[in-house]
Parts: structure tokens; C-alpha cells; sequence
């Protein structure tokens, strides 16, 4: 029985341009996905998310623009990772969340965590992910920065 608590981040890190970065999961190869990573203790997603990028990509959010999106998806823990998990937990929700860098940069990524970094268009990056919550985080993303531009 794990202690990991059932709630989660999806940062989407991104750039001005809709290019997105992805990660190759250590212990899935081939694997991709945007920083994820469970909340400790008594985290804001917000905080979660400054956490999870400074460990998966050692980006330091409070140089960029990172935003809650207000999303939260909610899906069943895949059996094979329910250890992790105190017993009888099966769902987790994820805050989706966008980290926007003025430009691609490289990053520092956590070695146990992931193999490779790489930056696509977003189109192609939402086809590349293996889980369809991330997908459709992705897809959001124009219709986000589009309004974001939009003066208030």
C-alpha cells in the first residue's frame, strides 16, 4: 500500500508559437508526456506544478507564465499503478495547468523519471502522448492563448 495521494498535476509547458514539450517516461519507453506529478502534503496545484517542473525539467516556474487552466480531469489509476496508492483508492483528478517560456528551451530532465526531452507542434504533440487527458490538454491550447491575447 502506497502513500501517493490521488491528486495530480498536467502542466502543459509550451511557448507563444503552440510548440509543446513532451518527456519519455523512464519506466514506459516510448512513452510521452507533458510534467505530471502527485501533490505532497498540503500543495496548491499551483505549487504541485512549481515542484513538478523544477524536478522534471529543472525550469523555474516563477521565471514564465504559469497558469491553472481550471480543468480537472477525473480517471481510473491503471491497475498496475494502484500500489502506489493508499487501498481502495481507484481515481484520480488531475489539475491541468500551462506553463508558457518565451521560446523552446533545454531542459534538465530527472533521470530516474525520463529519458528524453523533445519539442513538437502541438498538433503532433497530441497525437504523441499516451494518455488522452494530456491529448486533450494539448488540443486546448490554441483556444487558450487565443484568448489570452484578447484584451480584457
Amino acid at each position: 500500500m502506497g502513500n501517493k495521494q490521488p491528486i495530480s498535476v498536467l502542466v502543459v509547458v509550451h511557448t507563444a508559437d503552440l510548440q509543446v514539450l513532451l518527456l519519455e517516461r523512464a519506466d514506459y519507453p516510448g512513452s510521452w508526456q507533458s510534467v505530471t506529478g502527485s501533490r505532497e502534503g498540503e500543495e496548491t496545484p499551483l505549487q504541485t506544478a512549481r515542484r513538478e517542473l523544477h524536478e522534471e525539467t529543472g525550469l523555474d516556474a516563477s521565471h514564465y507564465v504559469l497558469s491553472d487552466w481550471g480543468v480537472q480531469n477525473r480517471y481510473e489509476i491503471y491497475p498496475k499503478w494502484r500500489h502506489r496508492y493508499p487501498d481502495g483508492v481507484t481515481h484520480n483528478t488531475e489539475h491541468v495547468l500551462g506553463l508558457m517560456l518565451p521560446a523552446p528551451l533545454a531542459v534538465t530532465l530527472a533521470p530516474r523519471e525520463h529519458l528524453a526531452w523533445r519539442w513538437l507542434p502541438w498538433q503532433t504533440a497530441a497525437e504523441q502522448v499516451f494518455s488522452p487527458s494530456n491529448a486533450d490538454a494539448i488540443r486546448l491550447l490554441p483556444a487558450r492563448l487565443a484568448r489570452a491575447a484578447q484584451p480584457a
